[in-house]
């Protein structure tokens, strides 16, 4: 769904992506790779199908892809 495609649930192509609000400490759905609040924080962007309510969560850069790997990678 991210990259365009119809929803592997229903088929729908009537998807909306879910941004994270960086102003708000807690919005949306987060990682914190510190202890430290504030810092560490990679927001996980949500694409929903209109049509059937499926969602799919994504990090959607390499660096933060990479940080994760770092923080929890084995």
């Amino acid at each position: 769904m991210k990259s365009g495609n119809p929803c592997p649930k229903c088929g729908s192509r009537h998807i909306v992506r879910v941004p994270d609000n960086p102003r708000r400490h807690a919005s949306g759905n987060n990682i914190y790779t510190t202890r430290a609040t504030l810092l560490g924080k990679i927001p996980v962007i949500r694409y929903i199908c209109c049509g059937c309510g499926y969602v799919e969560n994504w990090v959607e850069t390499r660096r933060e892809l990479e940080e994760l790997e770092g923080a929890f990678g084995q």
